[in-house]
């Protein structure tokens, strides 16, 4: 594949593999890490994730100045089916090359050709907020992180187990990577949001495989329902930190935490605020709406410490992406969507029903005008179509439209992405 022409002669391509090592070199210095990549770990990342055409670089008398890579990945949605999509990561521009239309040369590469592989959406986690949205990405869930003060939560220090016939054991990694990836998988078929998780991505979080040579393992609790079956796993490291009088102030920090029963992570949580010695414990990114504070006895005892938007969606193919979910009510629905960059956009009627939908374009009148960025936003059900037409950014063409639309695209829980990548 030939380099996009530019005036300024910065040629923007596919890296090879022999260009990894500085690909890699790149990204670090965008993110602010330190570049250099030692040849262990060059090798190991280009061997297990390496896939040529899905690596892009911008270069500037051969020295790569900007980054872009993507990869396959299903998206949960609402009703449990997921949609293929295509996973942006790894984007930097160097501060010497900015506002020189980098990222803009590789994005449009990218979604051009996930539209003609057939990708459904585009997704990604925005380092910064005000980059996406010029692409047509709108965030589409939210996270929240909690610090739970241990002492105050009301909960009984003499705890010694679930209360339910449940237990609790602690396993290596070896035993997670047994039991994660199918919990993970009845996790991610109900949780609208969620995406798929690889092996690879148990071995990195079991240590089968290091990319980062400082990695420390953490501690793994199952929990297994009174009939013996795997509801939760939650991985957690803790901190060793005491006061002037001998007193214990550690805190554990919670990786991620999966249940797939409210039990499960009733029966988690309760174990990590038991834990001797620990007088905080970190959630961990989770959803806005999660459980987790009315689960203590005293909900203030857990008071939110990070609040931000988090997985953002692009619609790539809009009839096909409102046909994979499921509507909280029935009705129709007629959309008119603004592109921006003439892959995406029309106007579509949407006939929907909680058993699903059809989605077709039509001349019809339009009942609402939307951004492809604020559709993305409104997909997942999270955002809502009142708030972004008081905001100006969703137009009413019919009076009473956008409660229309949130009646049908609005959800009882808040959709919710577990993972960063």
């Amino acid at each position: 594949m030939t380099p996009t022409p530019r005036a300024d002669g910065i040629g923007i391509r596919p890296i090879t593999e022999a260009e990894f090592g500085d690909w890699l070199r790149a990204v670090n210095t965008g993110f602010l890490r330190a570049p250099a990549v030692s040849e262990e770990e060059r090798e190991e990342r280009r061997r297990r994730r390496f896939v040529p055409g899905r690596y892009l670089g911008a270069f500037d008398g051969g020295r790569c100045v900007a980054t872009f890579r993507s990869f396959d990945q299903e998206l949960t949605v609402v009703g449990g089916a997921t949609v293929p999509a295509d996973a942006v990561s790894g984007v930097t521009v160097h501060a010497t090359h900015r506002r020189r239309g980098l990222l803009s040369g590789m994005m449009a590469r990218d979604l051009a050709a996930a539209k003609e592989r057939g990708d459904v959406v585009a997704t990604l986690i925005a380092a910064e907020y005000p980059i996406y949205g010029r692409y047509g990405f709108g965030p589409a869930t939210w996270t929240a992180e909690w610090t739970v003060d241990v002492p105050r939560t009301g909960l009984d220090a003499r705890w010694a187990g679930p209360a339910d016939g449940g237990r609790i054991d602690l396993v290596d990694g070896e035993e997670v990577r047994k039991l994660g990836p199918e919990l993970h998988d009845r996790l991610r078929r109900t949780q609208p949001g969620a995406i798929d998780r690889d092996e690879l991505w148990w071995r990195l979080e079991t240590g089968a495989v290091r990319f980062d040579p400082s990695w420390e393992q953490p501690f793994f609790a199952v929990y297994r329902s009174a009939s013996g079956e795997v509801e939760g796993l939650a991985a957690y490291k803790v901190d060793d930190n005491w006061g002037d009088a001998k007193q214990p102030l550690n805190t554990a920090t919670v990786n991620w935490l999966t249940g797939v029963t409210p039990a499960a992570e009733r029966a988690l949580w309760q174990y990590l605020c038991s834990i001797d010695w620990v007088v905080k414990v970190k959630s961990g990114y989770r959803a806005p709406d999660d459980l987790l504070p009315h689960l203590l006895p005293d909900p203030r005892a857990a008071r939110i410490t990070s609040l931000a938007d988090w997985l953002w969606v692009r619609i790539l193919d809009v009839e096909r992406a409102l046909e994979a979910r499921t509507y909280e009510g029935e009705g129709t629905l007629v959309l008119e969507v603004a592109g921006v960059d003439g892959l995406t956009g029309g106007r579509y009627r949407l006939d929907a029903s909680a058993d699903g939908a059809s989605c077709t374009p039509t001349t019809e009148s339009a009942d609402v005008a939307v951004g492809l960025g604020d559709l993305g936003a409104l997909y997942l059900g999270d955002e809502s179509a009142v708030r972004l037409a008081a905001l100006g950014r969703v137009r009413e063409e019919r009076a009473g439209a956008a409660r229309k639309a949130d009646a049908l695209l609005r959800t009882s829980r808040r959709p919710w992405c577990p993972d960063m990548f």
